[in-house]
């Protein structure tokens, strides 16, 4: 692999707290892409807003409104995020889709190449830009845009499920599995929009456990765990 698209959800990066940052969670992560980038492989990062936001489960707010303010959670995300990368010895880059004053630079594909190029970690927050549209679907979106070899997705469940494993304690897990059958079985990997971008692009993802002792290392370099969901 020599450039990768690493999702993570922003739930996953508050630990047990559930909510706002827990930093020993967020530098295992960082420890670990400085791993992936003193190796020379090309790191981007999409983050979700779920440990500020969940607009969705609101009936008081309308929901264009309810989704920019998502979008806002997951810049926050990825300027807490990218300072951890920093303190450890990355250089990083954040790039939206809308103007975010100084605190970001304006998402072009030819921007991101010269980052990556250049070995810098770069964030895409901000969604897509637009509402009804979730981080899933920017997911793929950029990572087909800068012809990823993958995405990296991890997650709080360490692969694919035939069920919900919280709720079904014999639940199987798939090793591998097509896009066209997580399509098919309704299994929910990524959202309905992003699973269609995802197999029509030929974008393959990687899905495994963020928690799981050096999980994105491995999952790059080492013994995969998770769940290859192949086009």
């Amino acid at each position: 692999m020599k450039r990768v698209l690493l999702k993570l959800s922003g739930e996953a990066l508050a630990g047990d707290k559930k909510t706002g940052f827990d930093e020993p969670t967020v530098t295992k992560v960082a420890k670990q892409v400085k791993q992936l980038t003193d190796d020379g492989i090309q790191v981007s990062v999409v983050i979700g807003g779920g440990n500020f936001w969940r607009g969705r489960t609101s009936e008081n707010i309308d929901r264009t409104k309810a989704d920019q303010i998502g979008m806002l959670a997951t810049v926050m995300n990825c300027i807490y995020v990218s300072e951890i990368f920093r303190a450890v010895g990355m250089q990083t880059q954040i790039l939206t889709p809308f103007e975010c004053g100084s605190f970001t630079k304006l998402f072009s594909k030819d921007r991101a190449l010269k980052y990556l190029n250049k070995g810098i970690v770069t964030f895409f927050a901000g969604g897509t830009g637009h509402p009804y549209f979730s981080t899933d679907t920017a997911t793929v979106l950029r990572a087909v845009e800068i012809e990823a070899d993958v995405i990296l997705l991890a997650k709080a469940v360490d692969g694919v499920y035939d069920s919900d494993p919280k709720e079904n304690p014999g639940a199987r897990k798939y090793e591998e599995i097509s896009i066209e059958e997580v399509l098919d079985k309704k299994l929910q990997v990524i959202d309905l929009a992003a699973t269609i971008l995802c197999m029509e692009n030929r974008m393959p993802m990687m899905v495994f456990g963020l928690n799981e002792e050096n999980s994105i290392v491995e999952t790059v370099k080492g013994t995969f765990r998770g769940t290859k969901v192949t086009v």
